[in-house]
C-alpha cells in the first residue's frame, strides 16, 4: 500500500503501549497461534541457528537484502508444525523468537524518531480488556510482565543487529547462491523442484583463503554457516510431512 508503511509479517496494525490508554489491559495466555497457520517462512536471528537446525531447514530469502528464514513448510500457505486449530502438533519444538515476540515489537513512532517504543498489534486476541490474564500496568507503571516483554524485545533487536552484520559479511565473502532442491516422490515421474531461496555455496566456502576461514571461525560465523548447511537435509522431512498431511506441494518454493 503506497500510502502506509508495510507492516511486518503477522502484524495487522501497531499501537504504542500506553499506561494511560491501556491501564486496564491484560495479557492472556495463548493456546494456539492462528496468525501462524498459513505462514511457511519465519525470519530468524543467527543466535537461533544452533537450535533451529534440529527442527527446520534454515535458508536465506531471495534478493540483495536477504535475511535468514526457517521453513515450517515448503510451499506458500503450508505449515506442517500446526494443527488445523493453530496449535503445535509436535513436542519439544523450538519456536523462533520472531513468533514468540508477537503481538509486541519495538518500533519508531515517527520516521525521524531515534528511540524505539514498545508497540503491540491491537487486532491480537491476547492483549485487551480481559477478566483473565496478567496485568500490563500496575499503579500506572509497567508491570513485571511488561518489563519482561520489553527486555525480550530489546534482546531481539540486538540479535537483529548481529544478524545484519552476519549477512553483510556473508555477502562480502560472496558465499550466497540461488538455491534449488529436487525431491523425488515415489509414484511421480518428475521430481518436485523448489527454488526462490538462497543458500551458502559449499564450493566457494571450501575455496576461501585460510585467513578468511580463521576470521570466520573466531567470529563464530563458521559454525553458523555449517548449522545452515546441515539443516538443509530437513527439506525432505518437511516434504514428507506435507505429503502425510495431504498438503501436496506445488513445484516452486517462494521463500
Amino acid at each position: 500500500m503506497a500510502s502506509a508503511p508495510q507492516l511486518p509479517l503477522f502484524y495487522n496494525g501497531l499501537e504504542p503501549l500506553s499506561s494511560e490508554l491501556h491501564a486496564d489491559y491484560t495479557l492472556r495466555q495463548a493456546t494456539n497461534a492462528p496468525f501462524l497457520q498459513n505462514q511457511h517462512a519465519i525470519p530468524l536471528t543467527v543466535e537461533e541457528f544452533p537450535l533451529v537446525q534440529r527442527f527446520m531447514p534454515i535458508v536465506f530469502s531471495s534478493g540483495e537484502d536477504s535475511i535468514p528464514i526457517a521453513l515450517m513448510g515448503l510451499n506458500e500457505g503450508v505449515n506442517v508444525f500446526l494443527n488445523d486449530d493453530g496449535a503445535l502438533n509436535v513436542d519439544d519444538f523450538y519456536v523462533p523468537a520472531y513468533i514468540r515476540r508477537y503481538p509486541f515489537m519495538l518500533a519508531r513512532l515517527r520516521p525521524e524518531a531515534t528511540e524505539l517504543s514498545l508497540c503491540f498489534d491491537p487486532t491480537a486476541d491476547t492483549v485487551g480488556k480481559f477478566d483473565e490474564g496478567q496485568k500490563l500496568f500496575e499503579d500506572g507503571q509497567p508491570s513485571e510482565v511488561t518489563k519482561n516483554i520489553l527486555g525480550f524485545n530489546e534482546s531481539f533487536e540486538q540479535a537483529g543487529l548481529k544478524t545484519g552484520q552476519f549477512m553483510k559479511e556473508i555477502r562480502e565473502a560472496d558465499l550466497l547462491m540461488e538455491g534449488e532442491v529436487n525431491i523425488q516422490q515415489e509414484g511421480n515421474d518428475m521430481p518436485f523442484t523448489y527454488r526462490g531461496f538462497q543458500m551458502v555455496n559449499e564450493e566457494k566456502l571450501a575455496d576461501l583463503r585460510g585467513d578468511q576461514l580463521r576470521k570466520m571461525s573466531k567470529s563464530g560465523m563458521l559454525p553458523l554457516i555449517y548449522a545452515h548447511l546441515f539443516s538443509l537435509s530437513l527439506m525432505r522431512d518437511i516434504f514428507a510431512k506435507q505429503v502425510k498431511l495431504g498438503k501436496m506441494p506445488q513445484q516452486v518454493l517462494n521463500g
